[in-house]
């Protein structure tokens, strides 16, 4: 087991059953999201050699906010089913690693809240069916401290693993809808326009920018020809996502897909990924790919659920050391160091 997988069991046992399998569960089969570690895995890093790497530097800027390190907590729905407290501990572990996060629609602790741990944010947005919802909640987000938006591009086939959720899923009062930052009657008289929008074009990426003034990124990107209508229509950066493997059961993974989205659009923003990322071994390879950044999912979760804010900055110190051992045992001096001739994929 690695450490990760560890983490998972302990996560589990202070879960209920249903709310555990929620957070493991994958689309179709569950082949893109096994598929997904395998590819990452499957990286082989070639080192260099007569480099000076006295100094080690992880430091990178995205859109604009200095991190210590490129690893960046991903958007996650129901924190508050790993810990009452959710994204604020979440927000907490992460100030301690000087590490920036993503926050979901879905969130039920208020932006404010989250704000107040010190940690830079960016607001993930599942554009609603009433679009007057979403940007009140962009706003609200914006005005208590988000940088930037994150558009979550393909929310259609998100929709269709619910179906095989257990059904306690849905009665359990913690799980159920909610928000910290629309009040009981404004959730009461949205109604069914709380429900994700299904007819999203690239002139949503223009809205969102219009209304918040923030840099706005598109999560869900898996080819060059999206990459490219994304960019075109004033997204800031791409992320290279399958989210976890709950989009598509036999999608491409994010490491096929990464490099032809940066071949089409690296040379322009920032592109990142996610999804299957278990080490600092397949961030370094993300990076030599041309990732600007790699964003951690599930076992920024189960650190949360294990352990709370300490668990949440235990997982992305770990991340950290790992990156900054792979990069040090490459002869290299800085993540910026390192190009695509640096990795290729095992046969």
């Amino acid at each position: 087991m690695t450490w990760i997988d560890d983490l998972a069991v302990r996560a589990d046992a202070t879960l209920t059953d249903y709310v555990a399998a929620y957070y493991h569960s994958a689309a179709g089969d569950g082949s893109c999201a096994r598929e997904g570690i395998e590819d990452w895995a499957s990286m082989r890093l070639r080192p260099s050699v007569l480099r000076d790497s006295t100094h080690l530097r992880t430091e990178v800027d995205l859109l604009g906010t200095r991190v210590s390190s490129p690893i960046v907590v991903a958007p996650m729905a129901q924190q508050v089913a790993a810990r009452p407290e959710g994204e604020v501990l979440t927000a907490r572990g992460a100030a301690a690693q000087g590490a920036l996060l993503g926050v979901s629609t879905n969130t039920g602790v208020s932006f404010t809240d989250i704000d107040a741990e010190g940690a830079p944010w960016w607001y993930q947005v599942y554009v609603a069916k009433d679009r007057s919802i979403t940007q009140r909640l962009v706003e609200r987000a914006v005005a208590a401290g988000a940088r930037a938006l994150v558009l979550t591009v393909d929310t259609t086939a998100l929709t269709v693993e619910n179906a095989e959720i257990d059904p306690r899923y849905w009665v359990d009062e913690k799980l159920k809808f909610r928000t910290g930052n629309l009040s009981p009657a404004e959730v009461e008289a949205a109604g069914a326009g709380l429900g994700m929008a299904l007819d999203l074009t690239p002139d949503t990426i223009g809205w969102l920018a219009e209304i918040s003034g923030v840099p706005v990124l598109a999560k869900g990107v898996l080819t060059a020809r999206d990459a490219r209508r994304c960019v075109d229509a004033g997204a800031e950066a791409v992320i290279v996502s399958t989210h976890g493997g709950r989009r598509l059961g036999n999608s491409v993974t994010s490491a096929y897909a990464l490099p032809e989205v940066v071949a089409e659009v690296g040379g322009e923003v920032e592109v990142h990924v996610d999804s299957g990322i278990r080490s600092g071994q397949h961030a370094v390879a993300a990076l030599a790919m041309g990732a600007r950044a790699v964003h951690v999912g599930r076992p920024v979760m189960w650190g949360l659920a294990a352990d709370g804010a300490e668990g949440v900055a235990n997982v992305l110190a770990r991340y950290r050391l790992e990156l900054e051992t792979t990069i040090r045992q490459m002869g290299l001096a800085s993540v910026l160091d390192l190009f695509p001739v640096d990795v290729v994929k095992r046969r």
